[in-house]
C-alpha cells in the first residue's frame, strides 16, 4: 500500500536528519551502514525516504551518529 503524502513527509524529514548528521560526522552512507550493521541500500533507501526504517534499526543508526532518535524523528 503506498504512503500518504503526510507518511512520506515523514520519512522525507526522517532521512534528511540522518543524511545532516551522517554528513556532519563525515561518513559515507557505507560507513554508516558498516557502524550500525546494516546494508548500505537500505541507508541509501531510508535517507531519500522511500523505506519505513525498523525501530530497532532507528536505534541502532541514532545510536552510531551519537544521537537520540527523537532528535532525528523531531519536526
Amino acid at each position: 500500500m503506498p504512503y500518504t503524502d503526510e507518511e512520506k513527509a515523514i520519512l522525507s524529514r526522517l532521512g534528511q536528519a540522518i543524511r545532516k548528521h551522517r554528513q556532519a560526522k563525515g561518513w559515507s552512507q557505507e560507513e554508516l551502514a558498516f557502524q550500525a550493521g546494516l546494508d548500505r541500500t537500505y541507508i541509501g533507501s531510508v535517507e531519500r525516504g522511500e523505506r519505513n526504517i525498523a525501530v530497532l534499526n532507528l536505534v541502532k543508526v541514532a545510536e552510531v551518529l551519537g544521537v537520540g532518535v527523537g532528535e532525528l524523528v523531531a519536526k
